[in-house]
């Protein structure tokens, strides 16, 4: 399935997720699509994105790895449905979107928390998704400069 509608997914599911474990489900499944688009990029994408893009695929796992949550009988990660990544562009614009939907779904569940663990992973997973989308943000900056940059005129 194209990553765009994937992403999309995954943002009316987290907008939809009823009750915190839901949401942390959610949540898992945003971060490991997040890491799926961000290893596929640093393999096939444009290569001045490939160093962010691994960034990218390495904090989407440090936010997994903190929620230490699995979906829950939610079968195969949504991610595991990515089969092309589609336009570049269009791809980081709603990715930088859904990041930013986790960070604030997190910091509704951490608001809310019970628990000093649970309070700390939502911050540290907080944290990694704001890092993430920074590099999102980044391969942005850079997929801009070079369409702005003149073209090079070859010698004759």
């Amino acid at each position: 399935m194209d990553a765009v509608r994937l992403i999309v997914t995954s943002r009316r599911a987290l907008a939809t997720g009823g009750g915190v474990p839901d949401l942390l489900t959610e949540v898992w499944q945003a971060q490991a699509l997040a890491q799926a688009i961000g290893s596929r990029l640093a393999l096939v994408g444009p290569p001045q994105l490939r160093d962010e893009a691994t960034g990218l695929a390495d904090l989407a796992g440090h936010g997994i790895g903190v929620l230490d949550r699995t979906p829950l009988d939610s079968g195969e990660p949504r991610a595991a449905r990515l089969t092309e990544l589609g336009d570049t562009r269009a791809c980081l614009m709603h990715l930088g979107g859904l990041l930013g939907d986790v960070g604030i779904a997190l910091v509704g569940i951490a608001c809310a928390a019970d628990d000093e663990a649970t309070y700390w992973s939502c911050v540290e997973a907080i944290d990694a998704a704001d890092e993430a989308r920074d590099r999102v943000r980044d391969m942005l900056r850079k997929l801009a400069d070079r369409e702005a940059a003149p073209p090079r005129r070859e010698a004759v």
